[in-house]
């Protein structure tokens, strides 16, 4: 490794954090942007409400003690429904509802629903399992829950549904069916059912008018969703580490272009002007939750930033989807319960697997850059399957993505070597042509030539290396912290977990550096990366001492700031490709010596003609 790779191992930890600090900012413009459209359209919309008279379901008038129910199908001032029923009569009022609930298990979740607003109250998943072997739940605010509907005016997330004699716990062993209905006092109906089946992470959800015909409907997940991984307590250098890097909360969609993962600041619309969407939905870091249509529709997301009680948790966010109803008896879609790993994601063929990681679109890297992380888990799982050891998987990886590598690096420092015995010819060439550019670049090239030296080797060499490990080490520090695979893998002796740092001792903690505890790991980074360091600055005679001196502290200290907070499984891939440079620079360097041995001396002949006394024209 010369000057080249370690400039390129400095801009590597350089993206990471531009790479972050980039999002960040992309995020808050275009949230800013967003919300400035949301508001143009919210204002011509009103306009638009204001003017129509055209059968909008409405909330009768009621007083803060009672909330009447819905009128389906009816203006705020109308006396008759817009849409009559089979029957012109009005139906008599039943009785009042009671509010009650019912669970259903299947072998991917437990889901409960409540007959108050007919909607989603709480979501366990079976996965994800804390450490006394507990399943979590999803979402985040119960008493709100998830997915009110409205239809134009009538707001039905308060009305009661009669479910029946519906049992108050279902255990699905094929398939099963819970229906909720309401009915208004003009005998408009609503049906909302839903569909689940034991094996399947799809829930489907039916909404059935029966007397009138909405013109719009819109859902709403009040409730958020959870996290469901402990969060530690403080940041490290530069926020990495917290809940900002490796526990987040994003806004998920598909526009039949690509997969979004926004995360708004303040409240916002997507969608909002044109454009359609597959699915939508809620993300945290192993699971997500979503809308799947049976077809894309030009729905406008809305999305408001959700508090939570842990001042380290990004937060989440209430979600509303909004759209036409344009005629239809029925509004269906799945409701998608996804916890992220990437096999099953991507057998759903939705682009899900892309919650997990993505690309900017404009470079490919939305296709390239998923495909390079598809294949570094697979290549894992490969070596997991074989072993069951994520640690040594790893190792593994680490092997071959240097073995690859090393040719070029072959050929960088047999070029390197070669442009140093040749030093004192090009000190003279430049010296005898200083006033012909010509003449000197034809010298340069004869000289080259008949020496069998590729100038351009020392550039491809030291860069291409580095341009291939880029994407790759990119790459695992994306499916290493997010990859449910990993979660919770061990690798051996104190690593109990490659998707989090290796803290071994919580008691002492290192502000900034290791502000969750003291990990073994970052100072084995630190040592292997300083011999790295020195044995390549060693090897390189022809840069300047302090530039040496300099670069053999920095780079330790510089990646003991990045390592001590990335996952131990990303430090484990460093620090074994650390030892295989020092190994591999030190059999290089032993078959591969200077010529004579050593950096030749200047000279101050040019074929005869002494040169010592010539003034350089710089």
């Amino acid at each position: 490794m010369n000057k080249n790779t370690l400039i390129g191992s400095i801009l590597i930890a350089v993206i990471v954090i531009w790479w972050m600090a980039v999002n960040n900012a992309n995020a808050e413009a275009q949230a800013a942007a967003r919300a400035a459209q949301a508001k143009a359209k919210a204002e011509k919309q009103v306009v638009a409400d204001s003017a129509s008279t055209s059968n909008a379901l409405v909330l009768p008038k009621k007083t803060p003690e009672i909330k009447a129910a819905p009128v389906l199908g009816g203006s705020e001032n109308a006396a008759a429904p817009a849409v009559a029923n089979d029957s012109a009569a009005p139906v008599a009022p039943k009785a009042e509802i009671a509010e009650r609930s019912v669970t259903v298990e299947t072998d991917k979740f437990i889901m409960t629903l409540t007959n108050k607003g007919a909607k989603v109250k709480s979501v366990i998943v079976k996965a994800l399992p804390d450490s006394a072997g507990k399943f979590p739940e999803l979402i985040q605010d119960t008493t709100l829950g998830a997915f009110d509907l409205k239809l134009d005016n009538a707001d039905l997330s308060e009305a009661m549904f009669e479910l029946g004699n519906t049992p108050a716990k279902i255990v699905v062993t094929d398939s099963a069916k819970v229906q909720f209905a309401f009915q208004d006092a003009n005998g408009n109906q609503v049906i909302r059912s839903y569909g689940f089946t034991k094996e399947g992470p799809a829930v489907r959800q039916e909404n059935k008018f029966i007397g009138f015909q909405p013109n719009a409907y819109e859902l709403a997940w009040k409730g958020g969703l959870k996290e469901t991984e402990d969060i530690p307590k403080s940041k490290g250098f530069m926020g990495i580490g917290g809940g900002g890097t490796y526990y987040f909360s994003e806004v998920v969609f598909n526009d039949r272009y690509s997969v979004e993962r926004e995360m708004p600041r303040e409240q916002t619309s997507f969608n909002a002007t044109e454009g359609k969407v597959i699915w939508a939905g809620l993300r945290r870091k192993y699971v997500a939750m979503t809308v799947q249509f049976d077809e894309a529709v030009p729905a406008v997301l809305k999305t408001k930033p959700m508090k939570v009680d842990n001042e380290v948790d990004p937060g989440t966010y209430k979600l509303t989807i909004a759209d036409d109803v344009r005629g239809a008896q029925s509004i269906n879609y799945d409701l998608m319960i996804l916890p992220l790993k990437w096999d099953e994601l991507s057998a759903l063929d939705k682009d899900y697997e892309k919650i997990i990681v993505s690309g900017w679109s404009w470079c490919g890297a939305d296709v390239w850059f998923v495909w390079i992380c598809k294949m570094l888990l697979k290549l894992l799982n490969m070596f997991y399957s074989i072993i069951p050891n994520y640690g040594i998987a790893i190792i593994l990886v680490t092997i071959i993505v240097r073995g690859i590598t090393t040719p070029f690096t072959v050929k960088q420092i047999k070029s390197t070597r070669g442009m140093a015995a040749l030093k004192p010819q090009i000190e003279e060439i430049n010296v005898k042509y200083r006033t012909d550019p010509q003449k000197k670049q034809a010298a340069m090239m004869e000289l080259y030539s008949k020496n069998n030296i590729n100038p351009l080797a020392s550039c491809t060499g030291g860069c291409l290396p580095m341009l291939i490990q880029m994407p790759i080490f990119m790459g695992l520090f994306f499916v290493l912290g997010r990859a449910i695979e990993l979660r919770g893998a061990p690798a051996f002796l104190w690593i109990s977990d490659l998707s989090r740092s290796d803290v071994v001792w919580n008691g002492i903690s290192i502000p900034i550096i290791m502000p969750s505890g003291l990990a073994i790991l970052p100072w084995l980074m630190v040592a292997t990366t300083y011999f790295q360091t020195k044995v390549t600055m060693n090897s390189n005679a022809g840069m300047d001492p302090a530039q040496q001196k300099m670069m053999v502290w920095m780079m330790p200290a510089m990646m003991l700031l990045f390592s001590a907070v990335m996952p131990s499984g990303l430090v484990l891939y460093w620090i074994i490709g650390n030892i295989w440079s020092i190994a591999q620079y030190k059999y290089i360097y032993s078959k591969f010596p200077p010529v004579n041995g050593s950096t030749p001396k200047t000279s101050s002949k040019l074929k005869g003609k002494n040169v010592k006394d010539a003034e350089i024209v710089k």
